[in-house]
């Protein structure tokens, strides 16, 4: 067991809600490992256009049938884009009859938006 101090998120002036902002605390090794997956699944121009489709969609949702004429890719590189969009965390889906409808996931973005966050009150207190 480690002997590091827990600090209960919303007692320490420089946490915002689960990860620090980027100037204000160092990310541990859990907090490294769970971002750079997400990174590493948005570091592709597909899965960035695909999640930004997703987001941007009115109503919150699209179906998949709407995706696929959007590339010049097969259905299948598509589904395999869409699933390490979702095993990153950033997207959901569930299937409909023959389709299958995806929104992204509200937290996962807010918790990349947080850690990216540079304020001029975080870099005061850097």
């Amino acid at each position: 067991m480690s002997k590091q101090e827990l600090v209960v998120v919303g007692q320490d002036d420089r946490s915002t809600g689960c990860c620090p902002v980027l100037l204000a605390t160092p990310l541990d090794e859990e907090q490294a490992t769970d971002l750079a997956k997400v990174f590493k699944a948005l570091g592709d121009p597909v899965r960035l256009r695909l999640l930004s489709l997703i987001a941007s969609r009115a109503g919150g949702e699209v179906c998949v049938c709407e995706l696929t004429p959007a590339f010049d890719l097969s259905q299948p590189t598509i589904s395999h884009h869409l699933k390490l969009l979702r095993q990153a965390g950033l997207i959901d889906c569930e299937r409909r009859g023959t389709w299958v409808y995806y929104w992204a996931l509200p937290d996962t973005l807010d918790r990349l938006s947080t850690f990216l966050t540079t304020t001029h009150e975080t870099e005061a207190t850097a």
